[in-house]
C-alpha cells in the first residue's frame, strides 16, 4: 500500500506518514519560518524540545548511577532514579536531586546527542506530568459517558464508575506515551546549551538549571 501522496505543484513526493512519525531536522525551524507571525510559537517549539531534553537528561543521569540490576534483568531496559526530577520552561530546564554539576554537563550533552542521532524514545519518561494530566482527562472522560450511559440507579452508576476508573488506569500510560511523543515533547534539533548554574525556580525550590538557546 502506498503512504506517500503528491502535493501539487511539488517535484518530489511528500511522505506524510514518514513525516509524522519520523521527526525531521527542520521541521521545527521550517514551521517557525512559514509561520512567524503566530504570537508565542518560537516559545511552544522550544518548550517541546526542552522538554524531550529534560526527560532524556534524566535518563542519562539515571543510567550512570550506581542502580543495582536484579539478576536476570536486560541491562538495556532503561532504569529511572526517581530522586532525580526535572521543570521545563521555554528557556531551558530545572534539575532537581542531589546531582554534581560535572555530571550533570556531560549527562546533557550525551542526552542532546543522543536524542539528535536517533534514541527518540528518550524523550519519553513515564513520570512525565503529562501521562497524569491524561489519566485525570480519560477517568473524567470515561466517568461522564458511564454516567450518561447506564440507568440512574446507584449499583449500575457504581460498577460503571468502577469499570470507567480501571479502563483508565489500563490505557491511560500507553497514551501519555503517544501524547508525549507527538504533542509535548520534539526532539531538540533547534537547541544550544548555553550553561548550567543552581537556580530556584518560581516556587523557590533550589535546582541546577539548563538554560539554552534557538539555534536556526
Amino acid at each position: 500500500m502506498e503512504t506517500s501522496a503528491s502535493v501539487q505543484g511539488s517535484s518530489s513526493p511528500f511522505d506524510f506518514f514518514s513525516f509524522v512519525t519520523t521527526p525531521q531536522p527542520t521541521q521545527d525551524a521550517d514551521i517557525l519560518k512559514q509561520l512567524s507571525f503566530v504570537p508565542g510559537l518560537k516559545e511552544l517549539l522550544m518548550l517541546r524540545q526542552v522538554h524531550a531534553l529534560e526527560h532524556a537528561t534524566v535518563w542519562v543521569l539515571s543510567e550512570t548511577k550506581n542502580i543495582h540490576v536484579p539478576p536476570g534483568r536486560p541491562n538495556k531496559v532503561q532504569i529511572d532514579n526517581e530522586l532525580l526530577g526535572g521543570l521545563s520552561t521555554d528557556q531551558g530546564f530545572y534539575l532537581y536531586g542531589e546531582v554534581n554539576i560535572s555530571d550533570l554537563r556531560r549527562a546533557v550533552a550525551q542526552a542532546l546527542v543522543r536524542l539528535t542521532h536517533g534514541e527518540w524514545d528518550l524523550a519519553v519518561h513515564p513520570r512525565c506530568g503529562t501521562n497524569l494530566s491524561v489519566a485525570m482527562l480519560l477517568t473524567a472522560g470515561l466517568a461522564v459517558g458511564v454516567n450518561l450511559l447506564l440507568p440512574f440507579r446507584p449499583v449500575e452508576q457504581l460498577i460503571g464508575l468502577g469499570l470507567a476508573a480501571t479502563t483508565a488506569a489500563e490505557i491511560a500510560p500507553d497514551l501519555g506515551s503517544v501524547t508525549q511523543r507527538y504533542l509535548t515533547t520534539a526532539i531538540p534539533f533547534n537547541l544550544v546549551v548555553e550553561n548550567i548554574t543552581i537556580s530556584r525556580d518560581v516556587w523557590g525550590r533550589e535546582g541546577h538549571f539548563v538554560k539554552v538557546k534557538w539555534r536556526d
